[in-house]
């Protein structure tokens, strides 16, 4: 059986994908790839057929209609082999060195005598044009070397999240909690790392740099202003995050608290996105938003939106709102992220 299967969303992605897929097969017979063409129009699918063809062993095509990147990672999931499953976007890469030495932590633990649920490595923020190339690691939150569970976890400030370019989890877990994504819907990869959390109860970090994270296309889902015009894929997603905390029980009280910030996160993103829209009618989409959470529950609205940053970005006013857009672009700044 394969150590690692790793699905490969692609939708047009026939000028970029081929670095991807190359950096990807240098994890051998280890590995399985998934190239899922999401009805592409371009020469994507044939690209994929063709490392299909010449790495039979490595590599597999699926073609389908057009349903979005949550589509083709749960089509991805649905083919998958491998005892553990990773989503790389197409217009990413990952690192030869680190990449090895994920594969062989990850077989000498399938050795050993607990099972673990989650991997967690570094990943860089690959900005165009940035001479900086910000990483996210976790070297003060995570114990080292070792399983742990969440009550080891230490203190994870704002800004410090886990993101899908960061984890690898056990193919059954996902199999098991039931994880679906929704189609035709954008930001989905914050569902993918965020729905499964509370199934999770074994992790283990490695403090190596794996996942290059691409960021800087004019057209990628994560630009500001195409963030504004999929502002309503981002409420949905942030809505389901919403009912995940409210409605799945969480034992540990270190993980429920880890959930609330990733929530606070998304939600200040959601806020401040249709705050710069400047259109009236986003205005009130915020305020809906806002109900929403305190309609499904009021302690968790409480803890969200009369904390730092839930205070932040509901400043009253015209000059609120000025105010909570600057506060939106140091953070934007510091953090590398947009």
């Amino acid at each position: 059986m394969k150590i690692l299967s790793i699905t490969v969303p692609c939708y047009n992605s026939q000028e970029y994908m081929k670095k991807c897929i190359d950096s990807l097969l240098a994890g051998g017979g280890d590995v399985e790839i998934l190239i899922v063409d999401d009805g592409s129009t371009d020469d994507t699918g044939t690209i994929a057929d063709t490392y299909a063809r010449e790495y039979p062993n490595i590599v597999r095509a699926i073609h389908q209609e057009n349903g979005g990147h949550g589509k083709a990672v749960n089509t991805g999931l649905a083919n998958a082999q491998g005892l553990y499953f990773k989503v790389v976007d197409s217009d990413d890469w990952v690192n030869p060195e680190a990449y090895q030495m994920v594969l062989n932590t990850l077989e000498e633990l399938i050795r050993g005598p607990q099972t673990l649920d989650m991997l967690i490595s570094n990943f860089v923020y690959d900005k165009k044009g940035a001479s900086h190339k910000k990483v996210m690691q976790y070297r003060k939150c995570f114990p080292q070397n070792e399983i742990f569970g969440w009550n080891q976890v230490r203190h994870m400030r704002t800004g410090k999240y886990i993101l899908m370019h960061s984890v690898i989890y056990r193919t059954e877990l996902l199999k098991a909690c039931g994880l679906h994504l929704p189609e035709h819907t954008f930001y989905v990869d914050n569902l993918f790392v965020f729905e499964p959390l509370p199934h999770v109860s074994t992790l283990y970090y490695l403090d190596v740099n794996f996942y290059r994270y691409f960021i800087g296309r004019e057209d990628q889902s994560v630009h500001e202003s195409v963030m504004i015009q999929r502002i309503d894929q981002q409420i949905r997603v942030n809505k389901r995050m919403i009912d995940v905390v409210a409605d799945t029980p969480v034992k540990s009280r270190e993980l429920r608290k880890y959930m609330e910030r990733y929530l606070t996160i998304i939600t200040a993103v959601s806020s401040v996105m249709l705050i710069r829209s400047k259109k009236e009618e986003n205005l009130e989409k915020k305020a809906e938003l806002w109900k929403y959470l305190k309609d499904k529950d009021k302690s968790l609205y409480r803890n969200v939106r009369h904390g730092i940053v839930g205070g932040a970005v509901n400043l009253p006013g015209k000059g609120g709102r000025s105010m909570s857009t600057t506060l939106y672009k140091i953070c934007q700044k510091f953090y590398g992220f947009n």
